[in-house]
């Protein structure tokens, strides 16, 4: 975790209800690509560590005998439990509602454990050898995020793109220029360097992968303002008494910005890193 900041349950409170409207969705063709990439094939077993409402989960539950969600957020365990039942497969999802630095919690051992944008809210060299005990040999940790370094380009989109510009800048008018994250500051963002965590904790690789991103998608007023409360530095609680008066100025905005009410924006791709287990017998 960042240093100097501690860990507090309401880092995502009242974030689930906007989180599948409001963020991104990954690549299209992810799932055929961890598909072709780890030799899934219906069996085993899939943990998502940190697993919000199941983005990543369910949309690999095919590709699996049995998927374990695990997230700290009660709200976003229900959703991931009400994903699963539209979807038809709640009969193969487990969902626990822990921290990761919990594990192992009983859950026995999978194929392929997952880290869909939230390793860098654990303690993570402690979580990194943890899991890497949790995984069957030869197993795999993808570590997924959206692909920071591209240029989503705005041109030819057939509506004005989100002005996220001026959404960062009218949240730090609420909230003050250092980004909040529950109770506490990051004033220096959340860590990276993740490749010598994986590393020290005794994993190969890393492989990596480039799920391709690009599609257009059209977003509205509501997709947008789910998007900024799906955040974590503007989950709706940080307001307090000036939430309301927060999602008006920010619909204000949104109105000067396209008074159509339609934004446009290129679908991000998605990067994996692929890490290793030993295979049996070495």
């Amino acid at each position: 975790m960042a240093a100097g900041w501690q860990w507090d349950d309401t880092l995502f409170a009242g974030t689930a209800a906007y989180y599948e409207r409001g963020r991104l969705p990954y690549a299209p063709g992810l799932a055929d690509a961890l598909t072709e990439a780890l030799g899934l094939d219906g069996r085993g077993r899939l943990l998502d560590v940190g697993c919000g409402p199941g983005s990543i989960a369910l949309r690999l539950a095919h590709a699996f005998g049995e998927i374990v969600g695990l997230d700290p957020d009660g709200e976003m365990i229900a959703e991931a439990r009400r994903g699963a039942a539209e979807q038809g497969v709640a009969e193969k999802a487990t969902w626990v509602q822990a921290r990761a630095e919990d594990l192992p919690a009983g859950l026995g051992t999978f194929t392929v454990a997952a880290f869909a944008q939230s390793f860098h809210w654990m303690d993570r060299d402690l979580v990194a050898r943890t899991v890497r005990g949790m995984l069957r040999p030869g197993g795999a940790l993808a570590h997924l995020s959206d692909l920071k370094t591209e240029d989503r380009s705005v041109v030819g989109l057939p509506h004005p793109p989100v002005p996220y510009a001026a959404l960062d800048e009218l949240v730090r008018r609420y909230l003050g220029p250092v980004r909040r994250a529950g109770r506490g500051l990051l004033p220096q963002g959340t860590p990276g360097g993740e490749a010598a965590v994986f590393a020290r904790a005794g994993f190969s690789g890393p492989e990596r992968l480039v799920v391709p991103g690009g599609q257009v998608l059209e977003r509205t007023y509501d997709d947008v303002v789910a998007g900024v409360f799906s955040m974590s530095f503007s989950a709706p609680h940080l307001f307090g008494p000036r939430r309301d008066a927060f999602e008006s100025d920010l619909r204000d905005l949104l109105r000067t910005s396209s008074p159509a009410g339609r934004f446009a924006e290129r679908r991000p791709s998605t990067e994996i890193f692929l890490w290793r287990t030993a295979p049996a017998g070495r």
